[in-house]
């Protein structure tokens, strides 16, 4: 008797391509939606979805836990000055936390996503978590905090594939049809910037401050510490001889400080709260290449743990516009050795 795979369906071209590439396996599968109450889009288009792929696909609602783990972190680190990523926390929470819970219960063995990101199993069964193919579009980033027993539950249909090849695929088999824009927003922000949803919020009082230059000048004003984060250019709107950029988020005193793009370079960043998926057991420096955020290219650089989930991370070349509260994610060549969190950059 076939195992039964989950696979979950947003309804973009990659889940589709992903739960073709399944039944053309041979594989007896099962979709599943999940809701997160920020939808746009009806859900019964996935009705039509289900019937063009032939499968049964369940709907899952996850409001309540999509608001409490995914919308509340996004909003708590951007009101406390951070800059959050909350593709990072939904990864292994909700997609292979919640929903791969509620797959279990309909009896399937694994979920598959359409992540752009391969695994691997070694001898003494540890899963590897490696990059997709196409490194354009490389999504193992974001998978970063998953543990052992998430990838051992997981499938990456696409990490061999390129995001052209995929787009080639769907229109071949007419997989394109229900399929609608993709959007580079974070999905419950669609059509605002981050500073506007904040401000949504009921619990907000925004809180005017000053802005000061990195010798501490006072050169104007700001309209609340919520529409700005570190590297952020546009909102500053002051003279000079060259534009200001944020450099740090003073929240004790609610001020704004900026400073030239040169301000923003730094040899080093501290990481807490640090996954370990395959971790160095090596005593003093660790080699690895760390990338700051999801768009920048993982660089050559030196980790010291600093006990427990803790470490320093030391760059080989400065970098730019490092965040409090973004992920520096470690790889070993294709590898993901794990990730954390930012929590200064110097």
């Amino acid at each position: 008797m076939k195992q039964l795979t989950a696979i979950a369906i947003s309804g973009g071209i990659d889940s589709l391509a992903a739960a073709y590439l399944l039944k053309k396996q041979g594989r007896k599968v099962i979709g599943i939606h999940f809701t997160t109450g920020y939808e746009t889009e009806p859900v019964n288009i996935i009705s039509h979805i289900a019937d063009n792929l032939n499968i049964k696909i369940e709907i899952l609602d996850c409001h309540k836990e999509f608001k409490q783990k995914v919308v509340d972190y996004f909003i708590q680190s951007y009101l406390t000055g951070q800059t959050p990523n909350p593709c990072l926390v939904c990864n292994p929470l909700i997609k292979f936390g919640t929903m791969l819970e509620f797959a279990r219960g309909l009896g399937a063995s694994c979920l598959a996503t359409g992540h752009y990101a391969g695994i691997t199993k070694d001898k003494h069964d540890r899963f590897h978590l490696l990059k997709g193919v196409d490194l354009k579009k490389d999504q193992s980033y974001f998978l970063a905090f998953m543990s052992q027993k998430q990838l051992a539950r997981a499938c990456f249909p696409l990490g061999m594939m390129t995001k052209t090849e995929v787009i080639k695929l769907a229109k071949e088999h007419k997989l394109d049809y229900f399929i609608k824009q993709e959007s580079q927003d974070i999905c419950f922000i669609k059509g605002k910037t981050y500073g506007e949803f904040i401000a949504l919020q009921k619990s907000l009082i925004p809180q005017p401050g000053l802005i000061e230059d990195i010798d501490g000048n006072i050169i104007g004003k700001h309209k609340g510490l919520h529409l700005f984060t570190i590297g952020q250019r546009r909102g500053i709107d002051l003279p000079a001889s060259e534009p200001y950029y944020v450099v740090r988020i003073d929240r004790k005193q609610n001020r704004l400080v900026v400073g030239f793009k040169d301000s923003l370079i730094t040899s080093e960043c501290r990481v807490a709260g640090i996954n370990w998926i395959n971790k160095e057991s090596r005593s003093g420096g660790i080699k690895v290449y760390t990338r700051v955020r999801y768009r920048h290219k993982a660089v050559s650089s030196t980790m010291f743990p600093d006990g427990g989930n803790k470490a320093v991370v030391r760059f080989e070349s400065p970098q730019s516009a490092i965040s409090p509260g973004q992920g520096a994610v470690f790889y070993r060549g294709n590898e993901v050795l794990g990730g954390g969190w930012i929590t200064s950059g110097e």
